[in-house]
């Protein structure tokens, strides 16, 4: 069957092909390939130029632009030449290395080059760096700004929101009242902490030979300080260096990173929730697209799918970057290769992730909030004011506060009138009793707009 989006096995390559676009240069197979291919270059650029290493020829201008090219212009033809390579050597990384020495073609200049493509290396030296740098520029150029998006959609939402009373609910029950703007600024916050978390995880790299300790190395140039060199050309890259590892990068950081990513999922989820819950009250309203169907059999429905989609597709990546996080630490003494399929699915982990970031920024951009339906829920809600009221009397050392409001409301429907002439008769001072007194379900809110208007965006 010819391979293509309706035959595709992953929805991410079918279905929401489209949506994953932005993704395919860093996390597909030809992102991995490009990536071993700028290290295996850069590995060769650097020891051309160390000083200790004079068998390595001193670069042209002619040579180094020609390096540079082939990395700055690495094409999908480049990488399909490599997996051409690879169905003979039945190996990833060394289809690299062959591809590189065939471009090199004919010259003697770059064929003098060749004995240190890839030298002294193990295939985890490209392998960690590579997903290293995968993992940094998928972060910072595609799932960070997807993030602050959808922050920036929500702080949009929370500002225009922030004045708008709204009947809480712990346990399911009515609670002391909120605003819509400020529940939203409780998320905003939390993302930007995890976010930063993410944004902080230090990708490490390693570049130190079979079992870490530059056993090779040291048998050719004995007088390199060859644990200096490597970490100048890790950091070079812009990773971090790691100088303790077996044969691989312990992963450690991976882990870091997949649970950091996978705390911000669980966070939209929450937020997915419960506005899903907030548009079944009434509380939003969701802009209707024209042709759009809500139901096969029901015209009237205009479904929450954004926020659906978004819940399911973050609970798959969240179940992707578990694994990962607790599988890549581990590996059998020096090295196993049960970390290589798993770390090929990374781009998954990112697409379900990004296609639900989509989502959410689609469902944002539909909601309308309902003042009127917010009020009704808080208009007959006079039992919520028992909160303000007792905590007013034990200021005034009232010891049988609690109890007393207690017996008055609940389970009761209090009305207003009800409150006001049980305000009436407690012994307050006129002052007190004059500000319970003004009090409402809907100006019972607290610093809840201050808060909301002070949070960053």
């Amino acid at each position: 069957m010819e391979q293509s989006s309706l035959t595709a096995i992953s929805p991410l390559d079918g279905r929401y092909a489209r949506k994953c676009q932005p993704l395919r240069e860093l996390f597909s197979e030809y992102g991995l390939i490009r990536f071993r291919t700028l290290v295996e270059v850069r590995w060769l650029q650097y020891l051309a130029a160390h000083p200790g290493i004079p068998e390595v020829p001193e670069l042209s201008p002619v040579v180094s632009d020609f390096l540079n090219n082939l990395v700055d212009n690495f094409s999908a033809d480049d990488a399909r030449k490599v997996k051409d390579i690879e169905k003979t050597t039945n190996h990833d990384v060394k289809a690299v290395e062959y591809f590189i020495g065939e471009r090199f073609g004919d010259s003697a200049e770059l064929n003098a080059l060749k004995p240190f493509l890839h030298f002294a290396c193990t295939s985890e030296d490209i392998n960690n760096t590579s997903y290293a740098l995968m993992l940094r520029h998928g972060r910072n150029e595609q799932i960070l700004p997807a993030l602050r998006e959808v922050k920036g959609k929500l702080h949009a939402l929370s500002h225009a929101t922030a004045e708008m009373p709204m009947l809480s609910r712990t346990h399911g029950q009515t609670a002391s009242p909120t605003t819509l703007g400020k529940e939203i600024a409780n998320v905003i916050y939390r993302l930007d902490r995890q976010m930063q978390l993410l944004a902080d995880v230090p990708p490490l790299a390693k570049i130190n030979g079979a079992v870490g300790n530059f056993n090779a190395h040291c048998v050719a140039y004995p007088d390199v300080d060859w644990a200096a060199a490597s970490e100048e050309f890790v950091t070079s890259l812009g990773l971090v260096y790691n100088p303790y590892t077996t044969q691989i990068e312990p992963h450690d950081w991976m882990a870091e990173y997949c649970d950091a990513l996978a705390r911000i999922n669980t966070i939209l989820i929450d937020l997915a929730r419960d506005i899903w819950g907030y548009i079944s009250l009434g509380y939003f309203k969701q802009r209707r697209v024209e042709n759009e169907v809500g139901s096969s059999t029901m015209p009237h429905k205009v479904n929450p799918i954004d926020f659906e989609n978004a819940e399911g597709n973050l609970g798959l990546a969240n179940s992707l970057l578990g694994h990962f996080s607790t599988k890549l630490p581990i590996s059998r003494w020096q090295r196993d290769l049960t970390d290589s399929t798993v770390q090929r699915n990374f781009g998954s982990a990112a697409g379900y992730s990004f296609l639900a970031y989509q989502s959410l920024l689609g469902g944002l951009s539909r909601l309308e909030p309902d003042a009127n339906r917010l009020n009704e829920d808080l208009e007959n809600r006079w039992e919520l004011l028992a909160e303000p009221v007792q905590t007013v009397m034990r200021k005034h050392g009232v010891a049988d506060a609690y109890e007393q409001l207690k017996s008055l409301t609940r389970g009761e429907a209090i009305t207003g009138e009800v409150m006001a002439q049980f305000i009436e008769g407690l012994d307050l001072p006129d002052a007190d009793k004059a500000v319970l007194a003004k009090l409402t379900p809907s100006n019972y809110i607290g610093i809840a707009v201050q808060l909301t208007k002070e949070l960053e965006s």
